[in-house]
């Protein structure tokens, strides 16, 4: 090594640490079941596609779904159809997305500050609970996430000073794919938020001159080349699309509270504490100084990096605060900017500064050993109280990981050994929160009803329906590799059952009459409507049951 105060510089030591971390990253990807919603719900939709041959209109359980663009469920679906059925396929687009956010953050701190900022930036973003969890996680924010990332990173170093004009054009172009596929990832906040925050930082930075460096005529072609084809062929194919996905999916999202996800205006700050773990400690002192150090400097047309990044962090975060619909991973895209921030204080920050970061880590795990023992007080039902004790030996773990991680970096810090305290930081809050999730798994397999699975199937004939009463268990529908009639609960479908309403029973008395009169049948229902079937005295036999669905045949003859 060639030293402990330069970590970044031994090459034997950072490519050892590339692929260790490249290893782990990919590998764990395979270690949890698909848990509902989100997995399950783009696990099915990319199943369904490759099962109907249809890559054009997006479909759960066979009911037209039109909530968001098709990037990841065709990512899905190509995985699925060259590697089979199975979690790491579901989950290797978000897993990869991820990980090209963290090499391309890594890129653009070595050539917009230095090398020295890009391995610390690689380290912090790798790191950060939220990165890195929902890095590993089937949802749809972290490969918009990873996008977004690729059209920041592409403008930053294409803005750079000193960029060659060959190397601005084609950072450029790859920052204008990144909002398409952004676009194509989740909808026209691809392409909204960078607009805004690149109008915003222009009028702030004095810097009209960017407009003339971003390669408009080419990447507007590109960016259209890219995304115009699915939008135009599905809205040939299904006329009302486009009043649902742009109205409904858009405006209505974003000033109400259709889909019931609102909170409050300060939502996103805890959030945003939890999810920057381990690095909370400089966050602060982070955004302040890039402000200082970018914010008042002498107008003109040199481009400013750390006012670019504040504007994105700033702009995303109070986007989605006054937004009517709020999930945590929302602010995902916010994250590749600060990890640079807290990179380029790093570098620069005294002995202090990174003891406290160090110090915070010990704290938090220090009180997370003290108040894990109570965590089998959380479930209501006493079937999930094992797991929940199960989960316990996984959170000790994780704790004690960051406890130890936390004091081997305040000691390195405390020694003036930054970049190897920030390396030791980095390692074992990764190690932690991969803990926190894998230890996760045998809650996450009750939820989805996968210990279900083999039972129903051993009653299914090509001739049996397959009913869900009351709700539709997306993970549960993957793993069977079949859809089911719904009945009583359109939730997210019902946009879809109202073009397709043969596709459902929306009365549970409709699903009475069928039940009874109809061939063999099975159906997974709550257990309140089993009690509620039982008074009215409908025939049913229990197939299998867990604390939160009981699946039921009625024994009819075909």
């Amino acid at each position: 090594m060639s030293g402990v105060r330069d970590v970044h510089q031994s090459k034997p030591f950072v490519w050892a640490l590339f692929l260790i971390f490249t290893l782990c990253w990919f590998y764990a990807l395979d270690l949890r079941t698909l848990v509902p919603t989100d997995e399950g719900r783009y696990a099915e939709m990319a199943r369904e596609m490759v099962a109907s041959g249809d890559w054009i209109t997006t479909r759960l359980n066979g009911i037209k779904y039109f909530e968001k663009p098709p990037l990841q469920t065709w990512m899905n679906a190509l995985t699925f159809a060259l590697f089979g059925l199975g979690e790491w396929q579901a989950r290797f687009w978000t897993g990869l997305s991820g990980f090209l956010g963290i090499l391309l953050t890594y890129q653009a701190g070595r050539c917009v500050f230095n090398p020295r900022v890009g391995f610390l930036a690689a380290l912090v973003l790798g790191s950060s609970l939220l990165w890195a969890a929902m890095g590993h996680f089937n949802a749809l924010d972290m490969g918009l996430s990873g996008m977004m990332t690729l059209a920041l990173c592409g403008l930053l170093i294409a803005q750079r000073d000193g960029a060659g004009v060959r190397g601005r054009r084609n950072w450029m172009l790859a920052c204008w794919a990144g909002m398409a596929l952004a676009v194509l990832s989740k909808g026209l906040i691809g392409l909204a938020l960078p607009g805004a925050v690149l109008v915003i930082y222009s009028l702030t930075a004095n810097d009209r001159g960017i407009w003339t460096r971003l390669h408009i005529g080419k990447g507007l072609l590109l960016f259209f080349a890219i995304t115009t084809p699915w939008f135009v062929l599905v809205s040939i194919r299904n006329p009302e699309f486009p009043q649902f996905f742009f109205i409904h999916e858009h405006f209505q999202r974003f000033t109400s509270e259709v889909h019931h996800r609102a909170g409050p205006w300060y939502y996103f700050i805890p959030q945003l504490m939890l999810g920057i773990a381990p690095w909370l400690g400089i966050l602060f002192q982070s955004l302040f100084r890039g402000w200082r150090s970018d914010w008042h400097t002498a107008p003109g047309s040199t481009f400013k990096p750390k006012r670019l990044l504040l504007i994105w962090a700033g702009f995303i975060f109070l986007f989605f605060s006054v937004s009517g619909s709020k999930l945590p991973s929302y602010i995902l895209p916010i994250f590749p900017a600060l990890a640079l921030l807290i990179a380029a204080y790093w570098e620069t920050a005294g002995r202090k500064q990174m003891m406290l970061t160090a110090g915070l880590m010990v704290i938090i795990a220090a009180a997370g050993l003290f108040f894990v023992h109570g965590i089998f007080k959380l479930p209501d039902a006493p079937l999930e109280i094992p797991l929940y004790l199960a989960y316990e030996q996984w959170l000790t773990a994780a704790a004690i990981v960051a406890l130890i991680g936390g004091i081997g970096a305040f000691f390195q810090a405390q020694h003036g050994r930054g970049e190897l305290a920030a390396t030791i930081l980095a390692i074992s809050a990764f190690i932690g929160g991969q803990l926190l999730m894998i230890g996760h798994d045998p809650l996450g397999n009750y939820a989805s009803g996968r210990p279900l699975v083999a039972a129903i199937n051993a009653e299914m004939t090509p001739d049996t329906t397959l009913y869900t009463v009351g709700r539709l268990d997306h993970s549960l529908l993957f793993y069977l590799r079949r859809t089911m009639v719904m009945v009583e609960n359109p939730d997210e479908l019902s946009f879809g059952l109202k073009q397709q309403p043969q596709l459902w029973l929306p009365t549970r008395d409709a699903f009475v009459k069928q039940w009874t009169a109809g061939p063999k049948a099975v159906a997974v229902i709550k257990p309140a409507i089993y009690a509620d079937l039982q008074q009215r005295g409908v025939p049913m036999r229990i197939i299998a049951r867990d604390g939160r669905r009981i699946v039921i045949a009625n024994d009819a003859k075909p």
